[in-house]
């Protein structure tokens, strides 16, 4: 394969790496669904009408995390997918602990603990990809490229 198609289309990540990507990728990816849900079903004003946020940027918001943790559990568009989570996790992170003064973890208060630990695992996925047990590993293979 070339080195720019190499770029784009790296060959996924194989053996037991693989299989620990999968457990990474499918426990966070549930994870999210799980904290997109109630905003998925709001998309446009889940902050509240108080909220400064337009409503077209909360929209990205919830579907990236509903719709990117989806993409985790499947492996399948999971760069792109970790991009617009490493995004919402940058800015959640940034909106804890600049604007709030929330510390890193708290016992009972806001905290940026978690959104920092998601931006982590979504830098990971970018950088590493999904691993070869994902359907990105499939058409990877599927094209020659794994």
């Amino acid at each position: 394969m070339s080195t720019s198609k190499q770029l784009v289309f790296p060959t996924p990540v194989g053996g037991r790496a693989a299989f620990e990507l999968l457990v990474l990728r499918v426990v966070a990816g549930v994870a999210f669904m799980f904290h997109g849900w109630g905003k998925i079903q709001s998309p446009m004003d889940w902050m509240g009408p108080e909220a400064d946020t337009p409503g077209w940027l909360q929209a990205l918001a919830a579907l990236s995390e509903f719709g990117g943790g989806l993409a985790w559990v499947l492996g399948l568009l999971t760069r792109l997918a970790s991009f617009g989570l490493l995004c919402t996790m940058a800015v959640a992170t940034y909106t804890h602990a600049v604007v709030m003064g929330d510390p890193f973890v708290s016992t009972g208060g806001g905290s940026y603990e978690l959104a920092l630990v998601y931006f982590a695992v979504s830098l990971l996925l970018i950088l590493v990809g999904p691993g070869s047990l994902s359907v990105d590993g499939a058409l990877a293979r599927k094209r020659g490229g794994g």
